[in-house]
């Protein structure tokens, strides 16, 4: 079994996971507690993704990233080089199109959160960002753990996008899904099967765990 792609697949997934996290939990906070009328708007862009097609979304990615687009051209003149159909340009991809999967269960999470916990934190003397990392990061972090397997199960898994964006560079942008297209339009279907298997098994261990994690804190 080539184990390239899938290696480039997790280290994929993995960026753009922490990045989303890191990210995405300051918007989902602000989504759950503003009460400003554009939220509805935020969420509605933040959402699109699931309901766009990966080629949609690639294909206006592309744009946007190539060497003639708005950011791809000032990332030219700083670097050099080119986002697209580089390892830089897919976790930029990607963490457009796996943010909703990164978003709405931490926002789900804060908006669990009972407001006596901050009132109290904030009558005590604390700051808004001294609550929010010390109060709701802490109560959340049922959502945080669903919003990691969520983004990373979904970002290893894509498709469009990355062939978008990414092409198929071997050991560059070559991921796991691409792989499997390639030995599936070469009739190899035994490495097809290999690489699907190890998919499959993976998103089924993953969910698995999570459902199980959320069983025991609700039982608690």
């Amino acid at each position: 079994m080539d184990l390239g792609p899938l290696l480039l697949s997790a280290q994929l997934a993995l960026t753009t996971t922490v990045l989303l996290l890191f990210l995405g939990a300051p918007l989902a906070w602000w989504l759950s507690q503003t009460r400003s009328r554009i939220q509805p708007v935020v969420q509605a862009i933040v959402a699109m993704p699931i309901v766009l097609p990966p080629t949609v979304l690639g294909f206006y990615l592309l744009l946007l990233l190539g060497p003639n687009g708005t950011i791809g051209s000032w990332w030219v003149q700083l670097t050099g080089e080119a986002l697209t159909f580089s390892f830089t340009g897919l976790v930029i991809a990607s963490c457009i199109y796996s943010l909703p999967f990164a978003i709405q269960p931490m926002q789900n999470a804060f908006e669990s959160l009972s407001q006596k916990n901050l009132e109290a934190a904030w009558m005590l003397g604390a700051s808004k960002l001294d609550a929010f990392f010390s109060i709701a990061v802490p109560l959340s972090v049922r959502g945080f753990v669903s919003a990691f397997v969520l983004a990373f199960a979904h970002t290893l898994g894509e498709f469009g996008v990355v062939l978008m964006v990414g092409g198929n560079i071997p050991g560059e942008t070559r991921v796991v899904s691409i792989a499997i297209y390639d030995h599936v339009e070469m009739l190899d279907y035994a490495s097809a099967h290999q690489l699907s298997i190890v998919l499959i098994v993976f998103a089924f261990v993953t969910l698995f765990g999570m459902f199980v994690l959320n069983r025991r804190w609700q039982s608690k």
